[in-house]
């Protein structure tokens, strides 16, 4: 079974509409269960490989937080390319909607690889997603994913460890900043396996007088005790 078969029942077994629904009004939500937990271990452990990453960041020293990450280079590992590949034409319908909530002319192909083109046109041809491994007090500042140009409006993140036996703390946080309001904060509970899908950088809000856009920024909070690997899925390349 490829990956892309293996994939496809895990993501169609979460309610796609009720999904939809709230990625929509709140500007996150969850697909449950799309890795298992031996997949999670496996992508996991190519953190400590050589080979196979792009760049690797210690967040302390930008001041972005305490941690690390590293970028995969292309060809990107099976499942990681998967991931990107399935995911990102179900949230195709709701990024167009967005853009033409928020007066932006940008619509975005069916196909991931269609978008890809697009990117690489606009010099953008880096791959972006990412391992990041947090440890006892480590966290991620709150910050937008931007790279270019050329900006898919949702990502999304995996969780690899276990929030039952591998760390405590570390929880997703989302904050949305509404025009001349305070910023509202939204943690984000998520289980081994599990994607949060969420905006990157702007979404948009009905109001009285039509649509508004909402600053959105995402972070990680400090870990307690353990472990924790996350796996980003962005699907905008870098420059």
């Amino acid at each position: 079974m490829s990956k892309n078969s293996a994939l496809a029942p895990r993501i169609a077994a979460n309610d796609i509409d009720t999904f939809l629904h709230n990625l929509d009004e709140m500007g996150s939500a969850v697909l449950s269960g799309i890795l298992t937990p031996p997949e999670c271990r496996a992508v996991t452990a190519l953190y400590d490989q050589g080979t196979g990453f792009r760049s690797h960041i210690r967040m302390q020293r930008h001041g972005f937080g305490k941690g690390e990450y590293k970028y995969f280079a292309y060809p990107l590992p099976p499942l990681v390319q998967a991931l990107r590949e399935m995911i990102y034409p179900l949230l195709v319908p709701t990024a167009n909607a967005w853009q033409e909530h928020m007066g932006l002319e940008t619509q975005f192909p069916v196909a991931h690889k269609d978008y890809l083109e697009l990117c690489a046109k606009a010099g953008q041809t880096k791959p972006t997603p990412l391992l990041l491994r947090y440890g006892p007090g480590d966290y991620n500042c709150l910050h937008q994913d931007v790279y270019g140009e050329m900006l898919f409006p949702l990502q999304a993140a995996v969780l690899l460890s276990d929030p039952e036996t591998d760390f405590s703390g570390g929880e997703f946080v989302l904050t949305e900043q509404r025009p001349r309001m305070q910023s509202r904060a939204e943690v984000v509970s998520l289980q081994q396996g599990d994607a949060v899908v969420f905006s990157v950088r702007n979404r948009p809000a009905r109001g009285t007088r039509g649509f508004y856009r909402v600053n959105m920024r995402h972070g990680v909070s400090r870990v307690r005790e353990g472990s924790r690997h996350t796996l980003g899925v962005i699907f905008h390349d870098a420059a």
